[in-house]
């Protein structure tokens, strides 16, 4: 309910300024008549209409009091000195003197809320030595007292709003940064699933592509070997729909479909699995273990197979025909060596543009502090050699 009101009360903030300030306005027109004359020994006689416009040239500005509180107090102001110079005697509308000095204070800095405080004083000041009728400093002492009171009040109130307003302002940063933050984390699990797709689609193509060519080759010659190799091309398609259904999902978990059971992410484990389908493909692969395994996190597994199959996948697309690998790995006291050398064409393999092979392998590495060193092999062929540390927190 105080919500909308506050709602409301910003939509209609002219009204609710009028309102505000019409009982003051009520006292003052309603108390004219008792001001005709001369209320005040000495004082100016300015009549009815006079006072009227005086009480009208003292209140309408407090209309403005909250869109432009330094200027509604001067007028007030300047008003109240000159009704002090031309002496007539105070009316209830000369409240609004405080009214517009609380509206500084509140809305304006410190200063500006200091100057119209002394403003105030001063005026008062000069309204007991013109009216206080020889007694100055007991009355101006006992209205000094409302007076600050007002003037505190509206310090306090400015404080309290500023404190809102930096309430308000960390709110909206910090959602600001969640919502940043939100983008970021998509952006880097878009970024990892594209070089998943790439490590699936690569190696599993590739594979393709080899076992397509030697089916053509074979075709009329060994039907035996042709039906063998259009079987593993089969194979490898369903399993590359496998894995690219798998990373979609991942994708599609959160739109509201029943979640799907998906098969693991490879690991070291895998990678003899991995080494027999190449071979089956037609590439002449020695696996190589040495050392004790370790138990590795299911990250850096996953770092170490996606090195291996795509070091494999880039021998199948550059090496050339009759190449041979070798896939070495090395488990020491501190860290997880991987070797992948083949013999061949090495340097004078044809250079691709806009590859993220050797990109993604070195990003993996470095994800769990690792290196990966990519080039030709001396004496022929290519090799890649990584280096991945143990008990590095994923």
């Amino acid at each position: 309910m105080f919500g909308r009101l506050r709602a409301w009360g910003r939509r209609h903030s002219k009204l609710v300024d009028v309102l505000t300030v019409s009982p003051l306005w009520l006292i003052s027109l309603l108390t004219l008549k008792f001001y005709v004359g001369t209320p005040a020994t000495n004082s100016t006689y300015i009549g009815l209409p006079g006072l009227t416009l005086l009480t009208l040239a003292l209140l309408i500005p407090l209309i403005w009091r909250r869109s432009r509180p330094r200027e509604v107090f001067a007028v007030v102001a300047l008003v109240c000195f000159g009704q002090w110079l031309a002496d007539v005697a105070i009316t209830p509308a000369n409240l609004s003197v405080l009214v517009a000095m609380y509206g500084v204070a509140a809305r304006c800095t410190t200063a500006w809320g200091a100057a119209a405080g002394l403003v105030t004083e001063f005026g008062l000041l000069l309204a007991m030595i013109r009216w206080g009728g020889g007694h100055v400093v007991q009355p101006f002492l006992s209205t000094s007292v409302f007076v600050v009171t007002i003037w505190i009040t509206g310090i306090y109130t400015n404080m309290r709003r500023r404190y809102i307003d930096s309430l308000l302002e960390r709110a909206e940063r910090a959602e600001r940064e969640r919502d940043q933050q939100a983008h970021l984390a998509a952006a880097a699990e878009r970024a990892r699933i594209a070089r998943e797709l790439h490590d699936v689609v690569a190696h599993n193509v590739s594979v393709m592509v080899v076992q397509a060519d030697g089916a053509a080759y074979a075709l009329d010659r060994d039907p035996e070997q042709t039906r063998h190799a259009l079987q593993t091309i089969s194979g490898t398609g369903r399993q590359a729909l496998a894995e690219m259904r798998r990373l979609v999902g991942v994708l599609r978990q959160n739109a509201g479909s029943p979640a799907e059971e998906y098969t693991p992410q490879p690991g070291v484990a895998q990678i003899e699995e991995l080494v027999r389908h190449v071979r089956d493909s037609g590439l002449p692969v020695e696996l190589a273990v040495s050392g004790t395994p370790h138990d590795l996190p299911e990250g850096g597994q996953l770092a170490i197979y996606r090195i291996v199959q795509e070091a494999l996948t880039n021998t199948l697309k550059h090496g050339g025909p009759g190449v041979r690998a070798r896939v070495e790995i090395t488990y020491g006291s501190g860290e997880v060596a991987l070797r992948i050398v083949d013999d061949g064409r090495g340097a004078s393999a044809p250079h691709v543009e806009g590859g993220h092979g050797l990109i993604g392998m070195r990003e993996r590495a470095s994800m769990y502090g690792g290196s990966v060193e990519a080039g030709p092999h001396p004496g022929g062929g290519f090799q890649v050699v990584a280096r991945i540390p143990l008990g590095v927190p994923v």
